[in-house]
């Protein structure tokens, strides 16, 4: 079994632990009224989308989502939580230093013993989701089960969607298909995009990520017999009809959509298997980003 097969099992016990720990770190975390923005390097970014979603439909308040590179420093902002695994990207760390003493900052990180630990006000650490593998799981999961059980929108039902995730045979002729298409609504944009990002690392795939009713607006032009078009969360009326009648393979998220990336992680792995691939040696990929000075 691969470190990333074995990363993406454990993933119900990490969001139990997750959702335990949120009551924990109320101080680190943002308070309802703040103004936030909420930063990270790929996969954290895509959960930072997430989150900022989130939190503004719980009524939390105004929260925006960047790439860290892409942070805008003349904006005002009450707190900027940072989500780095490693704690050694270069963006992170940039950002976080030059924002000291400007902006009350909070990193959400994997490894305890980084330069993140330093760069940051507050801290919280998620070392039981650290991983070994390059292509990243269960931390961005359990950061963002973290923040939805801040936000009071975790439940006992999404680890059982989890486990379901895990169990539950994938569609039949998915792994065979030559593209994926991956939407979102709301919160789960974040989802789709990071959906997309999984099988592009792992498995090489041409895969695309879209709003699911943007996906109406050109993108639905390449699906045909032998793509596939994944929807995380609540489909749009009758876009599930016109995928199929262009002869795609649309694939319905029932599921939490949190357990739905689960499934797209298990096809990740198996499409990379079928392809021949190493899932833990993604090309021209390593676990942390660290730009030369």
């Amino acid at each position: 079994m691969s470190h990333v097969e074995d990363e993406l099992n454990s993933q119900p016990a990490c969001w139990i632990r997750a959702a335990e720990e949120a009551g924990r770190h109320r101080e680190a975390l943002p308070e309802p009224g703040e103004r936030v923005a909420i930063v990270g390097c790929g996969t954290s970014y895509f959960m930072a989308q997430a989150v900022a979603a989130l939190r503004e439909t719980a009524g939390q308040g105004e929260t925006d989502a960047f790439a860290a590179s892409e942070f805008p420093r003349g904006r005002s902002y009450d707190r900027v939580v940072a989500l780095t695994r490693s704690g050694t990207t270069t963006e992170v760390l940039d950002l976080l230093g030059q924002l000291r003493g400007t902006v009350r900052t909070t990193a959400i990180t994997a490894d305890p013993a980084t330069p993140v630990m330093s760069a940051a006000d507050h801290l919280v650490v998620l070392d039981f989701a650290d991983e070994r593998s390059v292509v990243q799981t269960r931390f961005a999961t359990t950061a963002l089960t973290l923040l939805r059980a801040h936000l009071g929108l975790h439940s006992e039902a999404v680890v059982a969607d989890a486990r379901t995730a895990l169990t539950t045979s994938l569609p039949q002729g998915l792994v065979e298909c030559t593209q994926f298409t991956f939407l979102g609504r709301g919160w789960t944009v974040g989802l789709a995009n990071e959906a997309g990002l999984k099988m592009r690392e792992a498995a090489l795939s041409w895969t695309e990520a879209y709003p699911a009713m943007e996906y109406r607006h050109g993108p639905i032009s390449i699906t045909t017999r032998g793509t596939a078009t994944w929807m995380l969360g609540e489909a749009p009326d009758g876009l599930a009809e016109q995928v199929r009648t262009t002869g795609g393979l649309w694939v319905d998220g029932g599921l939490d959509p949190l357990a739905e990336l689960v499934r797209v992680q298990r096809l990740a792995v198996a499409v990379a298997d079928a392809r021949g691939l190493d899932p833990d040696r993604p090309r021209h990929l390593t676990r942390s980003v660290i730009l030369a000075p």
